[in-house]
């Protein structure tokens, strides 16, 4: 759990700052500003720095916000604090509505998409005569807690920025959650986050969600503090001015939010008041410099100011470790018919023209280690993909203890018990181990995100995180439990990648090239695990091309050459079959 500490002081800080002699009513209003700018920005950090969805239309949702408090307390009568619950309703809502369109948007077209509806949401509200059109909205009545009314931005600067604390508070709780890390496995695509359960889609529409609430909530206040509003604010270059504040704050950084936030704000400021004084008539060149100077400040702190700040801190010791005596529910053990767990049949994967893998037939029996092998490019990868369902098979048939799974979605897949590693290793690497390997546990918790972002899911978090920890221990990396994933040599991220598919408790582990980059003791201490997994249960379906360690290893091989089966059997049988042989080393051979 994260120290509240450094939250706990700024909180006071920021309380005492409007009671210090001679404070300036202009520096409150920027504090003001800063902290409606932070609250949009922490909305950013999550779905851009961490989601790793870029969107130039926050301010649409500040709009949505601002316009809806306006409009039932002027035209309605209703309260400002009744409006508060709606504005952000209005906000949430919405976000439902264009995000399941936008979500599912890909590459550049997914920013191109959030500026299309941001400048759609614009001339929308220019254009509507029951906003006011361009000239809006005015005498919003002020917020007011029994006879106190805030009507000076000093008033209202706490109503501000306790929503700032709390906002940051409940968005680092969700980070620090089974949801959060399934938010912040996004970012290093969709494929290993499915393979174990994350739902992609509904991950990525609660990011948006969350990010148009807190802006909803900037805009609520906004209104209230300005008393006033017109479309002008909420356009396409207040959007993109979001995303800056994010960038430089440091994108993935709750609190770089906030001081990204300070850094935008204060420097327009000051560039606009005192800019002139140096270059008379200089119009808008304090638009230049400003950019000039962002880009300046992006240069000494490419990944943003925030974490650039946080290097020249001392580095923390490791974390405390999980108390691994907590116990998740484990899987129930039975065997198919006949003891098959995985049958294949007669598979095919046709690319175009390409057929990748070509008709392709075999089984994986219980407590049994089985190799697919053959030279690159012969379908071993692709097949692996066809069983965990990131790919549909052209034709054939894949069952898991007789139930069919041909066009199944690898959530699905994999709460039948059938975990994997990866060619290519996908790991976080800005995430610890213990959290990376905790994903693979994401299907045995429950806690969903308003628990998470409440802290009600502790006791859950606690049993995952023991269950993490217990498989690093399995495989001999405790002592790098603490650090970053990407820290590790490949060898051990690798073995990373087994702790976390060991998570979901499987039935059958698919292994691919698990001993590339280890060197031979850790082959070794590999080679002795998978037959302890198998030993205790567990069936091992790997590909590897060390022919060495499989044939020392495996119960049985399959081998495949441009897609086909070219032979089936024990390794002893592989070793001398000529197909095998001619497949390697070819017909000189």
């Amino acid at each position: 759990m994260q120290s509240r500490l450094p939250i706990l002081v700024f909180a006071l800080v920021m309380a005492a700052i409007p009671f210090i002699p001679g404070m300036p009513p202009f520096w409150i209003v920027l504090l003001d500003n800063i902290g409606l700018a932070a609250l949009v920005a922490m909305g950013l950090v999550l779905l851009t720095g961490v989601g790793g969805l870029t969107s130039f239309g926050q301010a649409a949702f500040v709009g949505f916000g601002a316009y809806t408090t306006a409009l039932l307390t002027t035209a309605y009568g209703l309260s400002p604090w009744l409006t508060l619950p709606l504005s952000l309703l209005v906000s949430g809502l919405l976000a439902v509505l264009l995000g399941l369109v936008t979500v599912r948007l890909s590459g550049h077209y997914l920013p191109l998409g959030t500026l299309a509806w941001g400048l759609g949401l614009f001339y929308l509200f220019s254009k509507l005569e029951f906003l006011g059109r361009n000239d809006g909205i005015s005498a919003i009545p002020p917020l007011s807690i029994g006879s106190f009314r805030m009507l000076s931005p000093g008033s209202i600067y706490f109503a501000i920025w306790v929503a700032v604390i709390l906002a940051a508070l409940l968005t680092t709780n969700l980070l620090d959650s089974r949801t959060g890390r399934a938010i912040r496995a996004l970012r290093r695509g969709h494929v290993a986050a499915e393979a174990f359960g994350v739902h992609t889609p509904r991950a990525k529409l609660l990011v948006f969600i969350h990010a148009a609430v807190l802006a909803g909530l900037s805009g609520w206040l906004y209104a209230h503090l300005q008393r006033a509003v017109n479309p002008t604010p909420f356009g396409a270059q207040a959007g993109i001015e979001y995303l800056f504040i994010a960038v430089v704050g440091g994108a993935g950084y709750v609190w770089g939010g906030v001081l990204g936030a300070a850094i935008v704000v204060i420097l327009k400021e000051v560039l606009q008041s005192y800019l002139p004084l140096i270059v008379p008539g200089s119009g808008q060149v304090e638009t230049i410099v400003f950019g000039i100077m962002l880009v300046a400040l992006l240069q000494l702190a490419p990944g943003g100011v925030w974490p650039w700040l946080m290097s020249f801190l001392p580095e923390r010791s490791g974390g405390k470790k999980p108390d691994t005596s907590l116990k998740l529910e484990q899987r129930i053990r039975r065997s198919g018919e006949a003891g098959v767990l995985l049958h294949v049949e007669k598979a095919r994967k046709q690319f175009g023209g390409v057929i990748a893998v070509n008709n392709v037939s075999f089984d994986v029996q219980a407590r049994e280690i089985v190799a697919l092998i053959g030279p690159n490019g012969a379908g071993k990868s692709t097949t692996f993909n066809l069983i965990t369902g990131v790919l549909s098979a052209t034709s054939g048939s894949i069952s898991v203890l007789g139930k069919p799974v041909d066009n199944a979605p690898p959530q699905e897949i994999v709460k039948l018990g059938i975990s994997r590693t990866f060619q290519h290793v996908k790991l976080v690497p800005d995430m610890t181990v213990l959290e990376n390997v905790a994903i693979g546990a994401h299907l045995r918790g429950h806690s969903g995100p308003i628990s998470s972002m409440l802290r009600l899911d502790r006791a859950d978090e606690a049993r995952l995180l023991a269950e993490a920890a217990r498989q690093i221990e399995r495989v001999g990396l405790a002592d790098q439990m603490h650090q970053l994933a990407g820290s590790l040599s490949l060898g051990q991220q690798r073995i990373v990648e087994i702790a976390r598919a060991l998570c979901v408790d499987p039935m059958l582990l698919l292994l691919d090239e698990p001993a590339a980059g280890l060197r031979h003791m850790e082959k070794q201490q590999l080679a002795k695990l998978l037959r302890d997994l198998r030993d205790g249960g567990m069936s091992v379906l790997l590909v590897e091309h060390d022919m060495g360690f499989v044939m020392n290893l495996a119960d049985r091989i399959v081998v495949l050459d441009f897609g086909t089966k070219i032979a089936e059997g024990t390794p002893a049988t592989i070793k001398t079959n000529p197909e095998v042989i001619k497949a390697y080393l070819g017909v000189a051979a």
